[in-house]
């Protein structure tokens, strides 16, 4: 990474005085708040206790040091810090080359060898595919685009949600208040008012529950009869979800629902049984998991499988089938509980595996304010939103730029961009409330405000004939670039925002957390938006305006490739 080879380069001029390690030296150094103190800051706190003199001391020692670093213009103790400002031409050349040679940038073999099966989207057969679901679609998408850029093999299943009492609901509801011809004609708008009117009917009729368990197990027995119907739900739902998927660009190696592991449940049953872990509780089976949570149920007192039964399932298939080496969850935060119960059971069970288990959780979707329930019937279709976020992406770009080639093109990757960058941009554990009119702005931090500054790049690109200046970085890294003046203010900030784009991209893989990069991807963008307002390109001249076609080339490359990992089209044009 080019600003930790600063880091380390720096930190190398101080370590024998310090008597520390120049790594954990580097390790210290951090970028300042505030950008008018310098470009790098170390404190100092940390070296008193060993150096056993006042920051401030050791600072203004320290600040010597650096007189004869290389890439330091000047350094200054402040208080307890020493502040640096950097060789705006040297650091300047050394980062477009090595952004420009993309070693390592964009990608590196970390993880090569390694398979991560992330498990996302998921959403329930016989119900519309909701704003709700949405969130696990684009953050497990988002995931393992950033994983493939560090080698590693990721398999992305898609755990439908096709088993469970809730189609002994729907079958219950379907032969009781349910039209044949109705439910063809719109199957799974009626399917799913059957599932609210079943819940309505069951507020005054209890045991309407109990025919909907029953129902269920004839499922588990296999009774063809609703096994027929079961399937034709199955069918009709994902013929609606693979319209949404595709809007989305989202894609999957397996759609494995949960009656995929039915016939692999009694052989877990039995492991649990052979290694005394099963415990009856109230006529169910259970596994204790001690005092830090409540026993995990394994089988109710009918005999029917639950959700932790198909999970500890799933898990093993995936770490025997899959070779996996990461298993990942992206499920919402409310089944915190459940994950941490079926991965304390596979832990129990003696899998060192479950340590490689993780729970990818997110805070709820609402839409003004709500939250949604399909129980209720209080759902928001994911695919009325990304058709009417299309819509008006086709009319503002019609007002703005009428003569637009490829208009629904552009309108598609801007509209279904911009609902994906407004739930990206969010730290995932935290709740969205959407609204249209703020995710499609093109101004604030948006999708369309990221698009925008791309298309930017490759317009000015264009006019210059430069849309690759690979040749005029080379030319002019060798010519040193030697005004005093060429670097200022909003070359430099956007030169030092560049630089993030690598240790951001291995950060968002570590933390599992997309939305480090798009809110790198929005500072590329403001910082970018900066320099070409304050900095002429095309009127420019000599290696000032290779510069700056390096520079904005550089940025193009940049948000081409953050807005690829999170999933969204970046437009040439807009």
């Amino acid at each position: 990474m080019v600003l930790q080879r600063y880091k380390l380069q720096i930190a190398s001029h101080f370590a024998a005085q310090t008597g520390w390690d120049t790594n954990e030296l580097a390790g210290l150094i951090e970028i300042p708040p505030d950008r008018t103190l310098g470009d790098l800051a170390l404190p100092c706190f940390k070296l008193a206790k060993t150096m056993r003199q006042a920051p401030p001391v050791i600072a203004a020692a320290l600040a010597k040091e650096l007189e004869a670093c290389s890439i330091v213009e000047h350094a200054e103790a402040t208080g307890g810090y020493l502040n640096m400002r950097l060789k705006r031409q040297a650091i300047t050349t050394d980062t477009l080359a090595h952004l420009h040679s993309g070693e390592g940038v964009y990608n590196d073999t970390h993880g090569a060898g390694q398979t991560v099966a992330i498990d996302l989207s998921s959403p329930n057969i016989a119900k519309p595919f909701s704003m709700g679901h949405l969130r696990s679609t684009v953050i497990g998408t988002a995931l393992a685009n950033l994983f493939e850029t560090s080698g590693y093999k990721t398999i992305r299943i898609n755990h439908l949600g096709d088993w469970g009492t809730q189609f002994g609901k729907i079958i219950v509801a379907y032969r009781k208040y349910g039209d044949e011809a109705t439910v063809n004609a719109n199957p799974i708008t009626e399917l799913n008012r059957l599932y609210v009117q079943f819940h309505e009917e069951a507020k005054l009729h209890p045991e309407l529950d109990n025919e909907a368990r029953a129902a269920f197990k004839r499922l588990e027995d296999g009774s063809e009869e609703d096994l027929a119907l079961w399937r034709y739900m199955i069918e009709v739902s994902m013929r609606e979800f693979e319209k949404t998927y595709q809007l989305l660009g989202t894609t999957f190696d397996f759609n494995l629902g949960e009656s995929f592991y039915n016939d692999k449940m009694d052989a877990v049953v039995t492991e649990l049984r052979e290694k005394g872990l099963l415990e009856e509780s109230d006529g169910a089976e259970v596994v204790k998991l001690g005092d830090a949570m409540p026993p995990c149920l394994i089988r109710r007192s009918d005999g029917a499988t639950l959700y932790p039964t198909r999970d500890l399932a799933a898990a093993l298939y995936r770490a025997r089938h899959f070779h996996a080496d990461h298993l990942l969850y992206v499920v919402g935060g409310e089944q915190r509980l459940h994950f941490q119960q079926v991965f304390a059971v596979l832990r129990k069970m003696g899998y060192t595996f479950a340590n490689a288990c993780e729970h990818i959780a997110f805070g709820l979707m609402r839409m003004g304010g709500k939250k949604m329930s399909t129980r209720k019937g209080q759902i928001v279709r994911l695919q009325d939103v990304l058709d009417e976020a299309i819509a008006r992406a086709r009319a503002i770009i019609e007002e703005k730029n009428p003569h637009l080639q490829n208009p629904d093109g552009v309108a598609r990757a801007v509209g279904v961009g911009a609902v994906i960058f407004n739930d990206l941009k969010t730290y995932r554990l935290h709740d969205i409330d959407f609204t249209m009119d703020t995710a499609l702005a093109f101004d604030g931090e948006t999708g369309p405000y990221v698009q925008y500054a791309h298309a930017r790049t490759c317009s000015i690109l264009r006019k210059a004939n430069a849309l690759s200046v690979g040749p005029s970085v080379k030319t002019w890294v060798t010519s040193q670039c030697r005004a005093d003046d060429a670097i200022d203010d909003a070359t430099w900030y956007l030169t030092l925002t560049l630089q993030g784009i690598e240790t951001v991209r291995l950060r968002a893989i570590e933390e599992r957390d997309p939305s480090l990069v798009a809110k790198h991807a929005l500072d590329i963008a403001q910082a970018f938006n900066r320099f070409y307002h304050d900095c002429p390109i095309l009127t420019a001249e000599g290696n000032l305006k290779a510069l700056r076609l390096a520079l904005t080339d550089a940025v193009r490359i940049a948000l081409l490739h953050a807005l690829t990992w999170l999933g969204i089209e970046a437009p040439s044009e807009i």
